[in-house]
């Protein structure tokens, strides 16, 4: 065991068949028509994203837990809601895979779900200048009609 380390405080998953190849999986293939389970854990989304700093889950680890079935941590993130839907995961995927389009059915699944989000409404006007440009832009975009 490494040094430091605390098994106690280290979350684990409960991992079995039916959650990892399960209902949530399949759910976000169809309704984003990408094939989840291609992506390899490159990074590269990760690594062009212009707000991964801000946000709690990259979006190779929000894919990671999608294919672990893991539908509560993925929808009560932050990241759904702090990606700009800027393209650059999508373009930089080797295996194809339109991330942008799975972070807005993630959206849209948690939204139908009753799961509270990030909101423009939510920023303080003080801190405004504070917040990256292309966030607030994205979610004006998203979450206004």
């Amino acid at each position: 065991m490494a040094e430091g380390a605390d098994n106690e405080t280290t979350p684990r998953l409960r991992l079995d068949r039916e959650k990892v190849r399960g209902e949530f999986g399949k759910r976000l293939d169809s309704l984003s028509e990408q094939h989840i389970l291609a992506c390899y854990q490159c990074g590269n989304c990760s690594s062009g994203c212009p707000l991964a700093e801000e946000m709690d889950l990259l979006p190779s680890t929000v894919m990671h837990l999608v294919q672990l079935g893991q539908s509560e941590a993925v929808l009560n993130s932050r990241s759904i809601w702090v990606c700009a839907s800027c393209l650059q995961c999508t373009v930089r995927c080797p295996k194809g895979i339109d991330i942008q389009k799975v972070m807005d059915v993630l959206r849209q699944m948690a939204l139908a779900e009753g799961i509270d989000h990030f909101g423009p409404d939510q920023v303080d006007p003080r801190n405004a200048a504070e917040v990256p440009q292309p966030g607030l832009v994205s979610a004006y975009r998203k979450l206004s009609t």
